[in-house]
């Protein structure tokens, strides 16, 4: 099931003495906090709707001034949320993209139905190919999701299908340098 609420942004600090809150930017389109008309605080385990007053993005930090945070000490505490956007704001992706959100949780298998694991985290070690870590029956295994071992996606579902030939040439297992080194 998709969440309504997407993650853009944890509060890092306050920005100087009006309420102006500093992020973590979590979100590819940086100009989208430009444009933010209202987001959500994780408070007490409800979604809290804010309206935003203003925002800005430099670098992968976005500053936003939120409704009801005036002073530096109210935007100190709220130091540390998670800034979301409900899905019906969020920005669109290219036909093949989806949110990180959508991704986690969905079980693997292999192009004849073998069960793989369940995708539990992805990684970006940089800007050209992101890391999908699986939790399988024989421990975590990592692979870059490439689309020569991604054959579909379907997050309705919740199901990833991987093409097992390259599958078994780029996974990395906790036991592959072992597996290796005694093969020769």
């Amino acid at each position: 099931m998709k969440a309504q609420y997407l993650l853009i942004g944890e509060i890092i600090k306050p920005q100087g003495i009006k309420g102006e809150l500093k992020l973590r930017a979590e979100s590819e389109d940086k100009t989208r906090y430009s444009r933010l008309k209202t987001v959500y605080l994780m408070e007490n385990g409800q979604y809290i709707k804010r309206r935003v007053l203003s925002g800005r993005a430099n670098g992968d930090f976005a500053y936003l001034r939120l409704e009801g945070i005036t002073d530096r000490d109210m935007a100190e505490a709220v130091r540390g949320q998670l800034v979301y956007v409900d899905r019906s704001e969020a920005i669109s992706l290219e036909d093949g993209k989806y949110f990180i959100c959508d991704l986690i949780g969905c079980q693997a298998t292999d192009e004849n139905g073998r069960e793989i694991g369940t995708l539990t985290d992805i990684q970006s070690p940089n800007r050209y190919t992101d890391v999908y870590v699986f939790a399988t029956p024989r421990g975590e295994m990592m692979m870059p999701a490439i689309r020569s071992v991604i054959r579909n996606v379907d997050v309705e579902a919740g199901r990833i299908v991987l093409d097992s030939g390259v599958l078994s040439e780029i996974a990395l297992w906790p036991d592959s340098p072992e597996v290796r080194d005694d093969e020769g």
